[in-house]
């Protein structure tokens, strides 16, 4: 199988392949460990790659390494952080030191147990001396323990020179090893790394025992662990530089997540099932009632193989340019109707079918003689299984997106057979619906959707509340056993769908619907009067938007102002960021959209889950804690002074209002004050707008008082600050039921702003999600919030909500709510205090 130069090794694990780029973990696939591949796991036993030594076996199991006979040493590493688990799940079958021979089974493992515990159960094989070697990968997307998968080849060298550098300047030094686990594969590829970086030789050392520290599998076998005491020397020309280097990589503390418990992990959480009903999530509110109709996914005819490449490459490249036409049609649409969500999305779907990756992915399978459809859904899901295994809520949703485009091209391959057709008033079901699926069945007037899968934070969700579908989704499994065409009530605002609904109930839900309607036209003919209670209180009603088109439509739906411009519209999706004179036209336009109205614009608020191509972070284990909003601009001052430079150049100023986002601390205000009247001067003016603060964070909320001293208005982000008071990550499908506003914590943190902003005579208001539930209005409004920002259609419906109450009776009974135990007793009682009209 081998010679001196050539080495073939087989695939130590059947599953798909993955290149080591793609791999979630920055130690494996930078490359610092050395070149490679990995594999998804479908078995449970690792397999010899080929005949040789084991050198090195790790004391907790999951990893060993192999030296060929040719003196190529491959690490073998199953699964991601498996470290953690010390032993737990693996059973080694040979011992250090062991000759093996190719196929030989070398280590179990149990894949539910890991998976249930690690971060991915991705396996890799590493070649650690790739000074002496180089990889070449047999083109293949899936790997069959025992079958080639890849050759190793020696480096053609004239001579290999062993730098010692002048044995005259040596450098001592000791440390302890801070690195949970100790000495394993991740700390031992950052010491190779930071050796490589200098010309001295330098060594570890522990007891009698020393390895170089350009070798990975030397300073595995010296067995350091944690709070063990090492010593480094170091020789040559650089030597003070290399040991100071290395010691600082030993002794920098590399924070680790514990493992789960040894119990199976949870499903996720959702109300329970009542009698005749089945329990979700509200993804888009409504009420529908209607006969339940299956979308199902195209379903790929047998392929028998044997295609011609060159016919199927065609085939893929018109189906290909098919949906690009379909999607730049829907982008062309979206941006002729002001909406940025729709545009936001499609925008990335046209840039993934753009993907490299993707492309050669496809070509590679066809190249084997299978179908362009066959291709295409392969290529796919090995990149849909890539993004589950991340175990990020975010990025698995964005799977959603490639599956969504996996069907779209389907489609256009398959033709006539992949088309459906629903009656309208339909209330569509499914395992879980993509983007362009909505965009197809609101075109066909269905009812509302509901899906057994989804979070409530996904792009379908986003699309069905602009076109106002009612949507339910985590329905569970039991949606899909239900017979189809049965009549069903979706009550996306009760989160349940109701399976055998009577004579009587079908008729009270459609009575309803048809009175909500006209209460809707009733409510648009009173939209533009003010906000007043019973009593004599004015409440301003305004309007979140992220365009001038928008806040042309608030406009016209009555908004008092806007509450809320999402700048990021103009920084998102683009490649550099935009200059002060785009800034200036976009928010000018915001302005003259509203007349005569106030508008709250906030500074850029990117980080966490939104990033720029063209200001790359940082990876953060918790982005959602780190670099975002204010955090952000100040690590980038340039890009807020643009922004603030850009502000102050509105007209007229007194209708401009700035809002600074994730402020924790009265500094970060006043530096931002300061540097907003600084850019003032700079510019010659006057006046500059007036400066808000957003409350999303509890430490803003506790230090209201101290912030409304210095700021002129408060303005209270109900999302945010719902996650960070319940350390519950409002992106979680399995926990969005319990992620609600009207908790008695997050009203107690919304009434003691309140209360500290009043102490200044300075006004607070709700931009939050908060702010367009009805239910929600009369709390606020007793708390002391004077102005809600909603969605531009709720503007009206939110306006006579208000004129509904007393301020003073509100005032009363909110105080009462305080002191209830969950959020759920909150609502109760809101429904007893201050009924919806139906």
């Amino acid at each position: 199988m081998h010679n001196n130069k050539m080495l073939t090794l087989s695939a130590p694990l059947s599953g798909p392949v993955i290149k080591l780029a793609q791999v979630p973990d920055e130690v494996f696939s930078s490359g610092v460990m050395g070149d490679g591949i990995a594999i998804d796991p479908l078995n449970d036993c690792l397999y010899a790659p080929c005949d040789g030594v084991i050198v090195h076996v790790a004391k907790t199991a999951h990893a060993l390494t192999l030296r060929a006979d040719n003196g190529a040493e491959v690490l073998l590493h199953v699964g991601l952080d498996t470290f953690d688990l010390q032993g737990e799940g693996f059973q080694l079958l040979v011992e250090n030191g062991a000759q093996v021979s190719n196929g030989q089974p070398l280590l179990r493992f149990d894949p539910d147990y890991i998976a249930q515990r690690c971060t991915s159960l991705i396996s890799l094989l590493v070649l650690t001396n790739g000074d002496l070697f180089e990889l070449q990968l047999l083109e293949q997307d899936t790997a069959e323990a025992g079958t080639p998968l890849l050759q190793v080849a020696a480096r053609q060298v004239e001579a290999v020179v062993t730098a010692t550098g002048d044995p005259g300047q040596q450098a001592l030094g000791s440390v302890r090893i801070t690195h949970h686990g100790g000495l394993h594969a991740r700390p031992a590829a950052l010491i190779r790394q930071t050796a490589l970086g200098f010309k001295s030789s330098c060594r570890l050392h522990i007891g009698a025992n020393s390895a170089p520290c350009q070798s990975i599998v030397r300073l595995l076998a010296l067995g350091i662990s944690e709070n063990d005491e090492v010593h480094v020397s170091c020789n040559g020309e650089d030597a003070d530089a290399a040991l100071q280097a290395i010691l600082a990589v030993l002794g920098k503390t590399h924070v680790r997540p514990s493992p789960a418990p040894v119990q199976a992990a949870p499903a996720p959480v959702r109300p329970a099932n009542k009698p005749g009903q089945l329990s979700g999530v509200c993804a888009a509110p409504g009420l529908a009632s209607g006969p339940l109709y299956f979308l199902s996914t195209v379903q790929l005819p047998p392929d028998l193989g044997n295609h011609v490449p060159e016919q199927q490459m065609q085939a893929l490249h018109s189906a290909l340019e098919q949906v690009r036409a379909e999607i730049r049609l829907t982008l062309i649409q979206a941006r002729a109707q002001g909406n940025l969500d729709e545009e936001a999305i499609f925008d990335t779907h046209l840039a993934l079918l753009e993907d490299s990756e993707l492309l050669q992915a496809s070509h590679g399978v066809i190249a084997q003689g299978r179908s362009a459809a066959h291709a295409w859904s392969a290529a796919i899901e090995q990149q849909c299984a890539i993004l589950q295994q991340l175990g990020n809520t975010l990025l698995a949703e964005r799977s959603n997106d490639l599956r969504d485009l996996q069907q779209r091209v389907l489609r256009a391959l398959l033709g006539e057979r992949a088309q459906c057709q629903l009656p309208p008033g339909a209330i569509v079901a499914a395992h879980e619906l993509t983007p362009s699926d909505l965009l197809m069945l609101s075109a066909q007037n269905v009812a509302g959707l509901c899906m057994a899968a989804g979070g409530a934070t996904s792009h379908v969700a986003i699309l069905a509340r602009g076109k106002g579908l009612p949507c339910l989704v985590a329905l569970g499994c039991e949606l899909l056993a239900l017979p189809a065409g049965q009549q069903v009530i979706l009550d996306a605002d009760n989160a349940c769908l109701e399976l055998t609904p009577a004579a009587g109930r079908i008729e009270q839900v459609q009575q309803s619907i048809l009175t909500r309607q006209q209460r809707f036209a009733r409510q648009q003919l009173q939209a533009h009067e003010p906000a007043v209670t019973g009593d004599g209180q004015q409440i301003e009603i305004a309007a979140n938007v992220a365009s001038s088109h928008e806040a042309a439509s608030a406009h016209a739906h009555g908004a008092d102002g806007v509450g809320l411009l999402r700048t990021e519209f103009l920084f998102v999706e683009r490649t550099t960021a935009p200059n002060e004179q785009e800034q200036i036209a976009a928010y000018q336009g915001v302005v003259d959209a509203m007349g005569d109205k106030p508008v709250i614009i906030r500074t850029i608020d990117v980080g966490g889950d939104k990033q720029l191509d063209y200001l790359p972070l940082p990876a953060e284990a918790n982005p959602v804690l780190g670099l975002r909003g204010i955090r952000l601009a100040q690590l980038h001052p340039q890009i807020l002074d643009r922004q603030l430079r850009a502000l102050l150049q509105v007209s007229p100023v007194q209708r401009c209002r700035i809002l600074l986002p994730m402020i924790t601390e009265v500094d970060e205000l006043l530096h931002i004050r300061s540097r907003l009247d600084a850019l003032r001067v700079e510019l010659g003016l006057s006046r500059r707008p007036e400066l808000g603060v957003m409350i999303e964070v509890p430490a803003a909320a506790l230090m209201a008082e101290q912030l409304a001293e210095h700021a002129d208005f408060l303005s209270i982000g109900t999302n945010d600050l719902s996650q960070y008071t319940l350390a519950m990550d409002r992106d979680h499908a399995g926990l969005a039921s319990r992620v609600d506003a009207l908790h008695p914590a997050l009203l107690r943190l919304i009434a003691h702003t309140c209360a500290g902003a009043a102490k200044h005579g300075r006004w607070v208001g709700v931009c939050g999600a908060l702010a367009s539930d009805p239910l929600a209005t009369p709390v606020l409004i007793g708390l002391g919030v004077r102005e809600l920002s909603v969605s531009p259609l709720q503007i009206g419906e939110i306006k006579a909500r208000v004129r509904e109450l007393d301020a003073g009776m509100c005032q009363t009974l909110s105080q009462k709510l305080l002191n209830m135990s969950n959020a759920r007793s909150v609502r109760e009682a809101c429904h007893q205090y201050w009924p919806l009209c139906d």
